[in-house]
């Protein structure tokens, strides 16, 4: 017969084998309830069940499942949470990736594994290819918003990927906007443009250099465009600016129904990043090429000879192109005929400008709609008189003076000094569900009768 001994200890066998049985249904259960778990994320394709979203317990970068998006066919696919911000407020996102295989779409893209805002163009960088994790960083100002949809992507608000991205230790901070009106700027030349276009179902491989003559003009300019900023705006801004010559060529356009071909951000990007990330520029130009006096290597443009309103990173992207002919004096300082020839870098800023306003709530005309308002073009001076009076708010209507809000020029882009005295946001960490606290109560429980059994073990020994 049995002792009581024995009985004991084959109840204590019995019970440990149940929860045993009991920790590894839940850890199963757990298992598939946590592959698909993504807490208060929402999932989100361009294309409906194309991607794949998953939680990842093998390739993760902390303790915690990393999050998973796989796309075996091109899509743009998103996991986003909303989230409350305090208008006219900078903040940082950040977060570790690790991609695979990342192929966009287009040759020429500005897609990949990136940190966005759903349903604006305001974005990270983006990484494609195969890389091992970093850390991925995403500067963003509220401006006139009660809340942002904040999404981790695998693709493009213009394009689409394919591969895998995996994403971890995500964090939000808040910071202080700087008050200050004194605006720091980057002028790019670009000497040289070598691009291969399609022509008539042939491709056509298009050189262009500028001369010394040209270089010289964007740098004086970029001086007068300094004087006229403070004194069209009666001082309510100032300027510093670099001027960046580079030797290396523009390999890729960039091309729109609208305008033809321009240099976007995404031609340059490699080539220009260097001197963002070491710099607080608040505004770039890009001074490029695109034609010759002959006309026989022209890349086709739609009448523009500044191109605006773009953005680079939260930074203001605009374009300068020379003109074909040399004895055009759009760019050239004459008393006779031209005495305001930064008449299209101050035109192409203050469309960054006008976006802005219009970003952070603020009544304000369009810039292309002097006529509208009694305005001309003069022989001298072209729209200088427009300018004036749209940078100081003095433009005359029947129902009062309108134009640009005194306060959007200490409204800059946001960077690393606006988080030096900051703090966190709880805003996404990994919620408990209710398998996760089953499985904690279960093991917490199994490692305690396991250490009371060894001990009493020990004790009968």
């Amino acid at each position: 017969m049995e002792t009581k001994k024995e009985k004991k200890a084959i109840s204590k066998i019995v019970y440990i084998i149940v929860l045993l049985i009991l920790a590894f249904i839940v850890t199963k259960l757990y298992s598939a309830f946590d592959k698909n778990n993504f807490n208060d994320f929402v999932r989100t394709e361009y294309i409906l069940y194309t991607s794949e979203f998953t939680r990842d317990n093998i390739i993760k970068y902390s303790k915690n499942d990393s999050y998973k998006i796989k796309s075996d066919t091109p899509n743009d696919a998103m996991f986003y949470k909303e989230i409350e911000v305090i208008p006219n407020t900078p903040y940082k996102v950040t977060c570790m990736v690790k991609t695979q295989d990342i192929v966009t779409t287009k040759e020429v893209s500005n897609a990949g594994a990136n940190i966005s805002i759903a349903d604006t163009v305001e974005k990270s960088k983006s990484i494609t290819g195969t890389s091992d994790w970093q850390k991925l960083e995403f500067i963003f100002n509220s401006k006139n918003r009660t809340s942002v949809k904040l999404g981790f992507r695998l693709g493009g608000y213009d394009d689409n990927c394919t591969g895998s991205a995996w994403f971890s230790d995500f964090t939000i901070e808040q910071g202080s906007n700087q008050k200050d009106s004194n605006w720091n700027f980057a002028c790019f030349i670009f000497t040289n443009t070598d691009v291969v276009l399609q022509e008539n179902g042939e491709q056509k491989e298009i050189k262009l250099k500028m001369t010394g003559t040209d270089i010289l003009d964007m740098k004086q300019n970029m001086a007068r465009f300094k004087t006229s900023c403070n004194e069209l705006s009666k001082g309510k801004m100032s300027v510093n600016y670099d001027i960046i010559t580079i030797e290396e060529p523009i390999t890729t356009l960039s091309y729109d129904n609208e305008n033809g071909y321009y240099v976007g951000p995404e031609n340059i990007q490699n080539t220009i990043e260097p001197y963002i990330n070491s710099n607080n520029y608040d505004h770039i130009f890009i001074c490029v090429r695109l034609g010759d006096s002959k006309h026989q290597n022209d890349i086709p443009v739609y009448d523009w000879i500044g191109l605006g309103g773009m953005d680079y990173l939260g930074i203001g992207f605009s374009n300068i192109r020379l003109p074909n002919s040399t004895k055009n004096y759009i760019y050239k300082y004459d008393s006779r005929i031209n005495t305001f020839p930064e008449e299209v870098f101050i035109h192409e800023f203050l469309h960054s400008l006008e976006r802005n306003s219009k970003e952070y709530g603020f009544e304000r005309p369009e810039l292309h709609d002097y006529a509208k308002y009694g305005y001309k073009e003069e022989r001298l001076q072209g729209l200088k008189k427009w300018y004036e009076d749209y940078m100081n708010k003095n433009i005359k209507t029947d129902s009062g003076y309108i134009g640009l809000d005194e306060r959007i020029y200490e409204l800059k882009p946001n960077h690393e000094e606006d988080f030096t005295y900051t703090y966190k946001l709880n805003e996404f960490k990994d919620s408990q569900n209710f398998v996760q606290k089953i499985k904690q109560i279960i093991t917490k429980a199994f490692k305690n009768l396991t250490t009371i059994t060894i001990k009493k073990e020990g004790n009968n020994i």
